[in-house]
């Protein structure tokens, strides 16, 4: 953030003595996270309400900083002179405040008169907040551990991948997938076993993914024999028992000592049964109510699981997301930051999810993000926005203020004779997950449309104005794609809005 030569001046020194200035409405927050700040409550209910004359008139003395919300645009620099403090906005929100007030007593920070503390903390708030999420996770208590991971109580929610049809992957693919899956921030994987995988395939899959990660592992299969399989093989966690199976596997179940997802069925048999059933065997259980697709009861479905979890607080909940991401044609940043929220409000321990379709690629890191955004927000007691976590991918939270047009202009032409380049034309691709560019026999590969473009120029392998213009437009298309996951075909529109 780049900050007026004015923003700088008198602030080479740590505020010794801050006042904090606020409407009433949000008095008790601020006073909460006011430390040793003083507080001052102007005589109005909104704090970006709050004027010069206001401050003017309550005339506070011998403060080196004056802290006003971050959401007034009003300029107080003739207030700053008349009291003879710096007068600085702090955040926009008054949970941040905590945030704000000790980054000031730690270390010198340059607040500014325009931009809001909150906006020039970004990077410090983010490492706060995920050191935050580690503290609670850290002295969280939780009913369940599975390999060292707490699964519900006050711990946060945990993410668990699924992998279809796991039992007919390569080693290699599978290996290759559960590395995915940990960069992404998975906290558990799930191997999905398909019905006509043999006992011997459940085995084999376990293994390899016993030596490609220390993650816990589940297996989500009910055909008793595939689970039995899974059980031998070492499995941590067991998908998916009912009155089915649990008659069959349930006593091996419970001397192995595996906790296991109770789900209803088959038919009408209630979950609560089949849960009464698995604790008479002694199985750790976590209850499945099962989320339905959108707009085939995924309300009803959401009600069930707050029922449920207020008369059994102490058994974890299982919550599919993938169940409405997968059938939802729509981007799945969005849906997942709400999907966790509700699963959040509903008591859920564990958001489960696979990336089968192309469109929910990226579902992964999403809910991860999502939990540790949820887990903060929940601590804060606050709306889950402006935590210093976010899922902002394509739209953004403050828009720059644009600038004037120049007085005079001229208008761009639509055409252009482009003529060949001597140097020879290039095929633009994507692959392996870097952006490649080939001309005949010479191809570069890169991660950003800077470098190849820069090397294609050094290398003398463009020579006119338009084509190095040209390329520089498809290779920044390219990595947007790259970037969002999404295809890229040269000279064809990245949008699908653009392609209709």
């Amino acid at each position: 953030m780049t900050l007026s030569p004015e923003d700088h001046k008198e602030t080479d020194y740590l505020p010794r003595k801050i006042l904090l200035v606020t409407g009433r409405l949000a008095e008790a927050q601020v006073r909460a996270f006011a430390g040793d700040a003083d507080v001052l409550v102007a005589n109005v209910d909104v704090a970006s309400f709050i004027t010069p004359e206001m401050l003017l008139r309550a005339s506070p003395r011998g403060y080196d900083l004056i802290m006003i919300p971050g959401a007034i645009t009003a300029d107080f620099r003739e207030a700053e002179r008349a009291l003879g403090a710096q007068i600085r906005l702090g955040p926009k929100h008054a949970a941040d405040l905590g945030i704000v007030l000790h980054h000031l007593a730690k270390e010198k920070i340059e607040l500014s008169r325009t931009v809001p503390a909150c906006q020039l903390l970004d990077g410090k708030m983010r490492e706060e907040a995920q050191g935050e999420v580690e503290r609670l996770e850290l002295a969280a208590r939780a009913p369940l551990q599975i390999r060292g991971v707490k699964i519900g109580g006050s711990s946060r929610m945990k993410v668990l991948a699924e992998i279809v049809d796991a039992t007919r992957c390569s080693p290699v693919a599978l290996t290759k997938r559960i590395r995915y899956y940990e960069e992404q921030g998975a906290d558990m994987i799930d191997l999905g076993i398909p019905l006509d995988a043999h006992p011997n395939q459940v085995k084999a899959a376990l293994q390899i993914a016993r030596k490609a990660t220390n993650l816990p592992l589940s297996v989500d299969a009910v055909k008793p024999e595939l689970i039995l399989a899974g059980l031998e093989a070492g499995a941590d966690l067991l998908l998916s028992l009912n009155a089915g199976n649990l008659s069959l596997v349930g006593e091996a179940v419970a001397r192995a000592g595996t906790p296991a997802v109770i789900i209803p069925g088959p038919m009408s048999v209630l979950l609560e049964e089949n849960l009464a059933l698995a604790q008479e065997m002694g199985i750790s259980v976590i209850a499945d109510p099962v989320l339905e697709p959108p707009l085939q009861g995924l309300a009803l479905s959401l009600q069930r699981y707050l029922l449920f979890s207020q008369d059994h607080p102490e058994i974890p909940l299982f919550f599919g997301a993938g169940n409405v991401t997968e059938l939802m044609d729509a981007d799945t940043v969005g849906v997942n930051a709400l999907l966790a929220a509700l699963g959040e409000e509903t008591g859920a321990s564990i958001l489960f999810t696979p990336e089968f379709s192309a469109k929910a690629a990226g579902s992964v890191h999403e809910l991860a993000q999502a939990s540790r955004m949820m887990r903060l927000a929940r601590q804060r007691g606050a709306p889950p926005k402006d935590l210093g976590l976010d899922l902002l991918i394509i739209k953004e939270k403050r828009r720059l203020l644009e600038e004037a047009m120049p007085e005079t202009f001229m208008e761009a032409k639509g055409e252009h004779n482009y003529e060949p380049d001597r140097s020879g034309s290039f095929r633009i691709f994507l692959s392996s997950g870097s952006i490649v560019a080939q001309n005949g026999r010479m191809a570069v590969a890169g991660w950003n449309a800077r470098d190849i473009l820069n090397t294609l120029i050094e290398k003398g392998l463009v020579s006119r104005l338009d084509h190095a213009g040209y390329l520089g437009r498809e290779l920044v298309r390219a990595e947007i794609a790259l970037r969002l996951k999404r295809s890229y075909v040269q000279d064809e529109p990245l949008w699908s809005s653009e392609k209709r």
